[in-house]
This record gives C-alpha cells, structure tokens and sequence, in this order.
C-alpha cells in the first residue's frame, strides 16, 4: 500500500498496512495473528501466559498459514517479594462462601517475564519484531538486539520514551491512557502521570528519532489518521480486534463489548495486581475498582482463580477480566482480516483526502 505520509515503520517492519494487532494475553492467538497478517498488518503473539514450547508450536502454526511480519510480545515485570495474602483472602470470603469455594490449592502459574529460556527461542524462531511491556529485560537485552529482530518496546511518559530510544529500541509504542489492557508503566508508576495518547504521542514524536506507534483509543479509520496527524508511524490496534470471531474472549466478555457496559472503563488492579483498563462487572462495583489489599501484579490473580472459573461456567463475568479500551463501544463484529483491510484502506482515503 502507497500513500501514507510516513513509511518509517512499514519499511522496519515490512507490512503492508501500518497496523499492529495488539498482542491482548488471554485474547489474542494463531488465528487472531493470521488473520491481521493476511489482513497486511503486523500479527503479533502475546507469549506473557505461553511456555517456551507453546511459542515455538504457535509461531509454527502462524509461519504455515500466513506470510508477513510476526511479532512476539513479553512482559519485563519482576516478580513481587512473596507476601501474606490474607487481607485479599479475607476481602475475597463472602464470595468464596456464595459459590462454595475458597483460594486454590495449586495458584495457576502467573504471567511470565521474559528470561533465558525466552530468548532462546526468539534466537531460534527469529521473528521480525519482539515486543516488551514493562520496560526491557535488562539482563537479556543484548541477546534481544543480536537475534535480529526489531524491537519495540511500550512507554506512557516520555521519560520512558527517552529511555527506551537511549537503549537501542528500533520504535516506540506510545500507549496513552485510553489503551485496554495493562498500563505500561515501569519508570513512571503514578497512574497520575500518564497522559492520554492525543497529548503524548506528538510530544514523544518529537523527541526521539525512531518510528512511533500510537496505541490505545484508535478503533476506527479517523483514530488512525489523527495518529499520523500527530507524528505517528503507526497504529497499535487491540480492543476493536476483540469485537473479531477470531479472538479468544469469553461469550460473556464479547456480548458486554456490544452492550452499554462498552461505554463505562475503568482502571482497575483487582485482576492481576497491576492497573488495566477492563469493562466494569460485579467485583469492581461492590469493592471498588482500586484495592490496597490486592497482591503485587502479577500474584493478585491468584486468589479469583476458582471464583472466576465457578462464575464462568455459571455464565457471568463476575469475577473475570474484561479487558477493553475506552473506545470499546466503537467496534463492531467483523473478520479480522476484513477489519485490517477496510480500517487500512478507510485511513488511507482520509490522509490522502
């Protein structure tokens, strides 16, 4: 595709479309990856919740049905301290006793962060773009930048911004306050600090001297073109996927997206321990969406691990993350390969307009 104001990214990455399908743990996949790839965006794998082994199989499976750039995306959390957790359990009991359960006995394994094993396989499988969320691997970077891959790291202030471009990162996802998911925050932790994407995204366009890539809040062809208005690359593309049938969200979270719970999100850390932008549900309603008594990210998950599954089966997301940006309520129910070509070519229409 020709056209677009700033190839920068399209010539590092080597899509065809300026887009890149949000990595979304949990809701993304192969069939997701696929279809933005032959849809001519970046795919993208989010491997936070993979074994070493699942990637490999998965990046496989992406590689024979569909040609383009793959991205492989990591966390770069550390892992809390272990500390008590009975102020959470306690605060979790009343629940526990309506569906007749209690914490596991075996917590589910946490989200990972990026180590050796890791990038042993991105030295193997050699995908053309790695991501981080929550900074970089520190211990591991050098690995990172000899295995080829162009990488790309997520900032919500410019501090952030300035540090990933001093460290050696090819482009920056600037990922402003609207954004679904898990806030990146790693050097700045004050929600307070992060901007939205429309205030953050030109200052950052400024002041490094790599392609950026705007994220969160953008579901539609006029989202897209005032990125690029405001010195974007390209675009990051998360909760509008979500609305595809090839994402892996719960019937429960799909039939809310399209429901008036779209239009109320709020930053919350009672899934995970970290802040993420979700749809509201019956645990952020009656405990409130910020709680001190929440472990760490990512041990706060833990404790809901039975309350979520015994919910679920049950046919609600009481107890379950419902992840979505602010623009949620502007997506709509389309092939995601569809959905790739018709925002690219509707942004395209306008920029050139």
């Amino acid at each position: 595709m020709v056209g677009w104001p700033d190839t920068r990214f399209l010539e590092l990455g080597g899509a065809r479309a300026p887009i890149v399908q949000a990595p979304m743990a949990g809701a993304g996949g192969v069939a997701l990856a696929v279809a933005a790839m032959r849809g001519g965006a970046v795919g993208s794998l989010p491997c936070a919740m993979l074994t070493p082994d699942q990637v490999r199989a998965q990046v496989a499976e992406v590689r024979a049905q569909a040609r383009g750039p793959l991205n492989l995306n990591f966390f770069c959390h550390h892992a809390p301290r272990a500390a008590g957790e009975d102020a959470w359990h306690k605060l979790l009991a009343p629940y526990y006793a309506e569906l007749g359960v209690g914490p596991p006995g075996v917590p589910p394994p946490p989200r990972g962060a990026f180590d050796a094993a890791m990038a042993e396989v991105v030295e193997e499988v050699r995908p053309e773009l790695v991501s981080f969320h929550f900074g970089i691997p520190d211990a591991l970077w050098s690995r990172v930048l000899r295995s080829g891959a162009k990488v790309l790291a997520s900032a919500t202030t410019l501090r952030e911004a300035r540090a990933l471009r001093q460290m050696g990162c090819d482009a920056i996802i600037v990922q402003g306050w609207e954004a679904g998911g898990h806030a990146s925050y790693w050097l700045d932790g004050n929600p307070a600090s992060h901007m939205g994407l429309f205030a953050l995204l030109p200052q950052v366009a400024d002041a490094v001297d790599v392609p950026v890539i705007a994220a969160g809040g953008i579901a539609d062809a006029r989202g897209i073109a005032a990125a690029f208005a405001l010195g974007a690359s390209a675009v990051q593309i998360g909760t509008a996927y979500l609305h595809c049938p090839e994402s892996l969200i719960t019937p429960m979270h799909r039939a809310a997206l399209t429901s008036e719970r779209a239009e109320h999100t709020q930053l919350t850390n009672l899934f995970s321990g970290g802040l993420a932008r979700g749809l509201r549900n019956r645990l952020m309603e009656e405990l409130g969406a910020v709680r001190p008594e929440v472990p760490a990210f990512p041990r706060g998950s833990a404790a809901l691990a039975e309350l979520r599954r015994v919910a679920e089966a049950a046919g609600n997301a009481d107890f379950s993350p419902m992840w979505a940006g602010q623009a949620a309520g502007m997506g709509k129910a389309e092939a995601a390969e569809a959905l790739t070509e018709r925002l690219a070519a509707e942004a395209l229409a306008l920029l050139e307009s």
